[in-house]
């Protein structure tokens, strides 16, 4: 009965954030994205360092934000978070400093970036001129900006979801990428129920973290998002498999395909409603095993919060999602 009211209660959440913007919410995030630009442009301006490489870091930034609780909202539209003592310096007395001069004579990070002499945590300008000024210490080309990636993240998945943004923002050239499609054509016989964390027996007891997508063998499966492939192969438990990351962080996950689209290859580019593979029955045993169990597409989100990845409920999303497209036929 829980579950029941908690998948209810999502979707209802769910649903009512996917139903069409009115004309004055869309100009309003129209507005915020050029306002975002803007203060990218101006900041790769003085810095040398690439509009869409401070982006990539504000959007995994923002979205680590909104996953956790331990970090506190942000006050203005970038959403990069310093910690006190790496803004002010670690042995700073004052945690509050804002005074360029002391912050660098204690090895902080904060910079004076709109030129008012003060180094202020809660303002963009600063906020975004003080990560480009750590960057541009180590250089403005990928491989250096990586190094200094990973000296400031100390973490290997972070990087890697930074320069998957990265070449989502260099391809398009534009921040508005979070559109979404339903994985199988509309016009193709499917069916599908609410079965995230149902009983799973096989290779052991676990849950089902997904939603099953029940079709006919050889239905086109297409991406939900804007993403770059970050897997592709075989899974014991998934079969053939396909692993997309979007800008949100979010990993899109298709298993048990028949087969993948022509020429499809790990760190490849997709779009919304691009054909990556075709609905089959492969899984549960080494690589081949096929027709244990009927046709469908297992479908999963994972989240990355900066920390650990996990997984959550994907059946509000392609409700959402099936009822926009029904909608725009």
């Amino acid at each position: 009965m829980r579950k029941v009211l908690c998948s209810i209660i999502i979707f209802m959440v769910i649903s009512f954030s996917a139903q069409p913007l009115a004309f004055g919410a869309e100009t309003d995030q129209n507005q915020e994205y050029q306002k975002l630009m803007s203060l990218y442009k101006k900041t790769e301006t003085v810095t040398n360092i690439p509009w869409y490489v401070l982006a990539s870091i504000d959007q995994y930034e923002r979205n680590v934000r909104h996953s956790r609780n331990d970090i506190p909202k942000a006050e203005g539209l970038i959403e990069i978070y310093f910690k006190p003592e790496v803004w002010s310096g670690p042995l700073n007395p004052n945690k509050e400093d804002q005074n360029p001069l002391t912050i660098g004579l204690f090895g902080g990070i904060g910079e004076d970036g709109n030129g008012d002499k003060r180094a202020d945590p809660k303002n963009d300008e600063d906020i975004l001129y003080s990560f480009a000024h750590f960057l541009q210490s180590y250089g403005t080309d990928i491989e250096n900006l990586k190094i200094g990636l990973w000296d400031y993240y100390q973490r290997d998945k972070a990087v890697g979801l930074i320069l998957g943004h990265m070449k989502l923002y260099k391809k398009y050239g534009r921040l508005d990428l979070d559109k979404h499609a339903f994985p199988v054509p509309l016009n193709h016989n499917y069916s599908y129920n609410n079965t995230w964390g149902d009983a799973r027996g096989w290779g052991g007891r676990r849950i089902h973290e997904g939603t099953d997508i029940f079709a006919n063998y050889g239905v086109p499966v297409r991406a939900t998002c804007f993403g770059v492939i970050e897997m592709k192969g075989w899974n014991r438990y998934g079969g053939w498999r396909v692993g997309i990351r979007d800008i949100d962080n979010t990993y899109h996950y298709f298993a048990h395909l028949n087969g993948f689209a022509d020429g499809l290859q790990t760190g490849q580019i997709v779009e919304p409603g691009q054909l990556i593979g075709s609905v089959g029955s492969s899984g549960y045993g080494p690589p081949g095993t096929a027709g244990k169990f009927p046709p469908h597409l297992h479908y999963g989100l994972y989240k990355d919060n900066g920390r650990t990845e996990w997984s959550f409920d994907p059946y509000p999303h392609l409700k959402a999602w099936e009822r926009a497209e029904r909608n725009k036929r």
